[in-house]
């Protein structure tokens, strides 16, 4: 398969929007750690990081789709290009497993999670993640089986790793991990349903000695909300390009590398562009952060119009400017 400059070009947006969406998530959350101290958020600034670094792995190969003509890549730089893509999609399914077991635990035994699950703790869980992510993503450089033979000079994925890697990482990896995920939501649902219930009773029994309290959702089903939107993205994002690649390993006369490389690996690293708006959507601490900083934007706007108006009227001092400001309440922001 040769150089295409759409698909060059449709690469380099797809990595300047996983870039930017990732890099504002990480700052976000980075301003809400600092001001909440969450040990939590600190495992879904690690999934922006992930995210980001798949964005800047990708950039790599922008270059070669949009050569013309296309320029040979040496089968060292471009295995260890593909090997950080790998790495930091790894790093990127990893963390999802590992904020669904936090969600899992948080919900299954809250004492014990707050006890266990501090900073140190988070720390540990993040460096062994992140060093699992690269013995997975450099694996095919240190086994000969897992490596193409025939390498003629493009630089993609399969054209220096062999579908058997495919098959591997699936079968050891991908598969287990969505069963796992299918245990947690059916566990995750039914202890949400149990409060869920508890809740209902506590409010009839308000309501029949005259205390009316407004109807509530548990937080446990928007942690479960969450998770199932990020374990539905990942499973929907990645598992065409496994099990595709898991055909094309037992039908060794299947030419299904076109369909692999230019639609179903752009579909599962598309996953990083999901994740951002995700949690820019559902997580109640990212969209508060979003909107303070969206509001002191515009207050600075705001001050610079008058600024402006106020050099611009000269003696007769500033001008009013149409310019407000538009509050949001919280409960409209949690809505």
């Amino acid at each position: 398969m040769e150089a295409s400059f759409p698909f060059g070009v449709i690469l380099a947006m797809l990595s300047s929007l996983i870039i930017a969406a990732n890099a504002l998530v990480a700052v976000v959350l980075l301003l809400s750690i600092q001001k909440n101290d969450g040990v939590g958020l600190c495992f879904t600034l690690n999934l922006a990081v992930a995210d980001t670094l798949i964005g800047v792995a990708i950039s790599g190969l922008v270059t070669d789709q949009l050569s013309s003509p296309a320029r040979p890549t040496q089968k060292t730089l471009c295995s260890f290009r593909m090997a950080f893509v790998t790495s930091s999609s790894a790093a990127s399914v990893l963390t999802v497993m590992l904020i669904a077991f936090v969600r899992y635990l948080a919900i299954k035994q809250p004492l014990r999670y707050f006890q266990i699950m501090s900073g140190l703790v988070a720390g540990a869980c993040i460096a062994g993640l992140w060093l699992v992510s690269y013995l997975i993503g450099f694996l095919p450089l240190l086994v000969p089986i897992f490596q193409q033979t025939n390498y003629k000079g493009y630089c993609s994925f399969f054209a220096v790793f062999h579908p058997r890697f495919i098959l591997t990482v699936s079968c050891v990896g991908f598969f287990p991990a969505v069963l796992l995920f299918v245990f947690f939501y059916c566990d995750m649902l039914k202890i949400a349903s149990m409060h869920n219930q508890q809740i209902r009773k506590m409010e009839h029994v308000g309501a029949a000695a005259g205390t009316h309290q407004p109807p509530r959702t548990p937080s446990d089903f928007k942690a479960f909300r969450t998770v199932t939107i990020l374990i539905g993205s990942f499973t929907l994002s990645w598992a065409p390009f496994l099990i595709t690649g898991i055909v094309q390993v037992a039908c060794q006369e299947c030419q299904l590398y076109p369909v692999l490389e230019r639609y179903l690996w752009l579909l599962g690293v598309g996953n990083s562009l999901f994740n951002p708006l995700i949690y820019a959507y559902w997580q109640k601490e990212v969209r508060q952060q979003l909107y303070q900083m969206a509001l002191g934007m515009k207050k600075g706007l705001t001050s610079f119009l008058h600024l402006l108006s106020a050099r611009d009227g000269g003696p007769e001092g500033p001008r009013e400017s149409s310019c407000h400001i538009v509050t949001i309440s919280h409960s409209q922001l949690d809505g």
